[in-house]
């Protein structure tokens, strides 16, 4: 068992003869919670620095953000609009199931969203026509996952023609 906060040790191993007497004091801390009716930001790993609020949301259980060849074709798609890595954030939900779509809305601010494939839809989300954009206060793209463009040129056509009005 791997354990990376010392904190949690004090919940799995609660006898304290697991402990050196030196080590007692790292353990005995009290756990940091957030007050009754304030709720802690959840922690996000993506991929970009988001500097134009541009969230793009993918779903791969077998890859960190993306799968490579998808990640170089969906830079060239940005660069076609002017944007770079730095300009989104990419986040693989397979990651961060468990959050919903206001957590998203409230930590990225997004202006623009894309969500690349159905799989990739937060929880909470409100469903949008599928490959069009749609505006719900920002211009959302619900479309096509790369695995499925990738191997369907009028799946790439339709994405495009999509994409290229946002």
């Amino acid at each position: 068992m791997k354990v990376e906060d010392p904190n949690a040790l004090r919940f799995v191993l609660q006898d304290e003869i697991y402990l050196l007497k030196e080590d007692t004091s790292l353990y005995s801390a009290a756990v940091t919670t957030a007050p009754i009716g304030e709720t802690q930001q959840p922690v996000f790993n993506y991929l970009g620095s988001n500097k134009k609020n541009f969230l793009v949301l993918t779903w791969y259980e077998a890859f960190e953000y993306m799968q490579d060849e998808h990640l170089q074709a969906l830079e060239s798609v940005l660069s076609r609009k002017g944007h770079t890595r730095d300009d989104v954030a990419i986040v693989n939900l397979a990651r961060h199931n468990e959050l919903g779509y206001d957590q998203f809305l409230s930590f990225f601010q997004p202006k623009t969203l894309v969500i690349l494939g159905k799989a990739a839809m937060p929880a909470g989300f409100k469903t949008t026509k599928f490959n069009q954009v749609e505006n719900i206060g920002i211009p959302v793209l619900v479309t096509y996952s790369f695995d499925e463009m990738m191997t369907n040129t009028d799946n790439k056509r339709a994405f495009w023609e999509q994409i290229r009005n946002i």
